[in-house]
């Protein structure tokens, strides 16, 4: 495919192009990053995540290192103004890898909750962002992301874009994820899914596998619309330990679920200031290519790909087992100590590969 311009997609369109920004600036101190060649090229990119914020105690909230508002972000501010003219979404993530801030939202304690949500309130207000993602990746409860999310309706209003970034085995049944045993995606979908955008469902990092359709195709299975699934890939191999689809073969899949799902949700870049095949010099391509390959006229079903997932009766479908970085002696020293693979990967993935501090964490579970 050719990276002519594409004419902009409007953000409420399906399928959604989601792009995380997490890195700001060049390295050492470097100059910005800039946001706005995915408008002046018109690449079709509907939606910017801003990442990452994180709630570090009463008053104190970082985007990143820093302050929302320290100078190093100025231009950064600037061209998400620019970019917000121009119709694309512009949304902040909460959370992420870094934990803590999911912990200080929860609980009962009323006063404590207030205490911690202001500055983020403030900073969303100040920087009129479009929206909030919700990426939980530590143990939460249920109840405190519901007062979350309906503390964000009421006073962002019906608007505002409330999205969830969830593992793909999150969107699963009965498989481990980050966002704690307790907490159920399924459970929150029915009770606050109307207020919920979507979920940019990460398929990379032993969580899912995007070089093929069964993953996504279970997760349908289970009930999910696929307007409310974006799928998240990695957009540069450099980006996660393990999990890159590189081009066509994403291109083939993602043609696919075109086909099969004609309100497919989109997909998701993580993330944007390296994203291949333009990488650090031209990031934007990566937005424009997949903007075309999800709006390109579809051709004929390829047949190789045809079979759905079949689900036994009365079990779970259960996706084959997605790539992941570890050894695999690692992954069997845990299985045979009585778990699954998928668990055995969960584990070394909330330990960075440490097995005995993974067996550790399988048995306190």
């Amino acid at each position: 495919m050719s990276l002519t311009p594409n004419a902009p997609t409007r953000p409420g369109t399906l399928p959604r192009v989601v792009l995380y920004a997490q890195t700001h600036h060049k390295p050492h101190g470097g100059p910005p990053i800039s946001l706005l060649p995915l408008i002046t090229n018109n690449t079709g990119v509907t939606h910017i995540i801003i990442a990452a914020i994180h709630i570090n105690g009463p008053g104190n909230i970082t985007l990143n290192d820093d302050h929302p508002d320290h100078e190093k972000f100025n231009t950064l501010w600037g061209e998400v103004a620019w970019c917000q003219a121009s119709g694309v979404k512009v949304l902040g993530m909460l959370g992420g890898a870094a934990k803590g801030s999911f912990a200080r939202l929860d609980g009962e304690d009323a006063a404590s909750f207030e205490a911690h949500y202001a500055p983020l309130q403030d900073m969303f207000r100040k920087h009129r962002l479009d929206g909030i993602d919700l990426d939980i990746e530590e143990p939460t409860s249920i109840p405190g992301t519901v007062r979350l999310i309906d503390r964000l309706r009421a006073d962002f209003g019906p608007s505002f874009l409330i999205t969830l970034a969830p593992v793909a085995t999150a969107l699963l049944v009965g498989q481990p994820h980050l966002s704690g045993p307790a907490f159920n995606y399924h459970v929150l979908e029915q009770m606050r899914g109307h207020e919920i955008a979507w979920y940019n469902a990460q398929f990379y990092k032993g969580w899912g596998d995007a070089s093929t359709t069964f993953w996504y195709e279970a997760i349908i299975a289970t009930g999910w619309k696929p307007e409310k699934v974006v799928v998240g890939l990695l957009t540069n191999p450099t980006n996660g330990p393990s999990g890159y689809v590189a081009q066509p073969e994403i291109d083939r899949v993602l043609t696919v679920m075109r086909h099969r799902h004609p309100n497919f949700g989109g997909v998701m870049g993580w993330e944007h200031f390296n994203a291949l095949p333009g990488g650090t010099e031209r990031p934007w391509e990566w937005a424009a290519h997949m903007s075309r390959v999800l709006h390109a006229p579809l051709p004929p079903m390829p047949a190789p790909q045809q079979q759905t997932p079949i689900r036994p009766y009365g079990r779970p479908l259960i996706p084959p087992p997605a790539p992941h970085p570890y050894p695999a002696e690692s992954v069997k020293t845990l299985q045979d100590l009585g778990f699954s693979q998928q668990q055995a990967v969960a584990a070394l993935n909330s330990t960075d590969g440490n097995v005995e501090y993974a067996a550790g964490l399988l048995f306190q579970d």
